[in-house]
């Protein structure tokens, strides 16, 4: 679908969840509060009342308080049970439509800010352990520095796992280009490590995708850093 298209489709399903959200709010269920303030004040008109008819019978004052009980307690109107079941799930399927959208405006966002025939994209992958402890990579590209990212110790456990992380996404004009990326971590011996890679790629027209692989170098007892090309 063409991305003005889509726009207009999105922000038209963004008025109408907004309308139904107003509509389904729990603002729409104060109006029983009136209901309960009537059925108060007629108990407590039935309740005045009842005195001068017991004056000459005194066991009648028991019985006329006991009925007026269960008027006092009865459940406002409106306020079943069911229809309260009916307002959640109703404010959950919106939800889930708003989420639906979040995801619909994301990608479209994407698309709009890094159109295929000029995006780049770049992933980290692991396969380490024994010879590095990532920190930090620094991403250049063309001389320009256009990522620095330091990694919590969640990150690189989630990396050693098998994640793979996107570290970036931008343009890049057709023609060739110089990628350097450089990491610090812990090394063999729990020592300050660094080091660097850089590949010469060629950007022509589509999407341009390149990971970073860092893997244990098991004959030198060294970490290695390499960039793939997936052309």
């Amino acid at each position: 679908m063409n991305p003005k298209n889509r726009v207009v489709s999105i922000t038209v399903r963004g008025a109408l969840l907004a309308m139904a959200w107003a509509a389904a709010s729990p603002a729409a269920t104060t109006t029983a509060a009136p209901t309960t303030t009537a059925a108060a004040a007629g108990a407590a008109t039935a309740t005045t009342a009842a005195p001068p008819a017991t004056t000459a019978t005194p066991d009648a004052v028991p019985a006329a308080t006991s009925d007026a009980a269960p008027a006092a307690a009865a459940p406002p109107a409106g306020a079943a049970p069911d229809d309260f079941k009916t307002l959640d799930q109703e404010v959950q399927g919106l939800k889930k439509d708003v989420i639906d959208l979040n995801k619909d405006l994301f990608v479209l966002e994407e698309e709009l800010l890094f159109p295929a025939n000029t995006q780049v994209a770049l992933y980290v992958s692991m396969d380490v352990g024994t010879f590095f402890a990532l920190d930090s990579i620094t991403v250049k590209i063309d001389n320009k520095e256009v990522k620095n990212y330091l990694y919590t110790a969640r990150e690189a456990d989630a990396l050693l796992k098998g994640g793979v992380q996107q570290i970036y996404l931008g343009n890049l004009k057709v023609g060739k280009h110089e990628l350097v990326a450089f990491f610090t971590g812990k090394g063999p011996v729990e020592r300050a490590y660094k080091r660097g890679a850089t590949i010469v790629f060629d950007k022509g027209v589509g999407a341009k995708y390149l990971e970073l692989k860092i893997t244990d170098r098991l004959a030198k007892h060294q970490p290695e850093f390499t960039i793939k090309d997936w052309e």
